[in-house]
């Protein structure tokens, strides 16, 4: 079936936040962005390439899976992959390659499964599709995890997942990694068992300064820097 048609993606938008641009020069990818549109907040091609053409030489970009433009029929499966569908048609031709590379999610704990899943992905991606965000965030303190993200415990060791994971790297796929600073751990023993597979550490490894780990900062950073430094 094929995607429905959207706008393309213009490439001189207005600029919407004026600031000053310290090195218009330097050649820019931006190497993780969001589409969203949920009620009262939006931010589409339109926003993005808008702060694209802010005076900075933004090269290139890498779209990262953001729950937009879900198919809304057919298998549960391959519902995320209306979001590259999306996004590959509403950037297809930007002079700027906005989402040259895009990352998209498949749920690894369908195990091989998830092959299928995968190869939609990259035919819906039009050779830009370069890589699963499959969500693993968990704490003890509930409060730190979107509900709409929240992942089991302990779940990069889950063998279903594993299986999953495992389907990666045979078709060239990168896995990128959100969870938690306490779960580094489980990446690294992730890392180790899977040392074909490309792996991506999002928003610097998920150090936490909130709820339960509020007031001990030097505690949170003593452990994070040790996983990050860790063989």
């Amino acid at each position: 079936m094929s995607p429905p048609n959207y706008l393309p993606v213009r490439e001189e938008w207005p600029q919407r936040h004026p600031e000053d641009v310290l090195e218009p020069e330097l050649p820019i990818v931006d190497a993780h962005h969001h589409f969203y549109d949920r009620p009262g907040w939006r931010y589409l091609s339109e926003e993005y390439g808008a702060d694209a053409c802010s005076g900075h030489r933004v090269r290139a970009s890498v779209y990262m899976r953001s729950l937009t433009r879900y198919r809304t029929s057919g298998p549960e499966a391959l519902k995320p992959v209306g979001e590259t569908e999306y996004v590959a048609q509403v950037t297809e031709g930007s002079a700027r390659r906005v989402a040259a590379g895009i990352v998209g999610h498949a749920d690894l704990r369908l195990g091989a499964a998830v092959r299928e899943v995968l190869e939609a992905h990259l035919e819906a991606g039009r050779g830009r599709f370069r890589g699963v965000r499959h969500l693993t965030t968990w704490d003890a303190d509930a409060s730190l995890a979107n509900p709409l993200t929240a992942a089991p415990a302990g779940l990069l060791l889950d063998s279903a997942c594993r299986a999953g994971l495992a389907q990666l790297a045979p078709l060239g796929l990168s896995y990128d990694a959100w969870l938690f600073f306490a779960q580094l751990t489980d990446l690294i023993d992730t890392a180790k068992a899977f040392p074909g597979t490309t792996i991506v550490v999002d928003h610097c490894g998920g150090v936490v300064r909130i709820g339960a780990c509020q007031g001990r900062e030097a505690e949170v950073f003593e452990r994070w820097s040790a996983s990050i430094k860790a063989d």
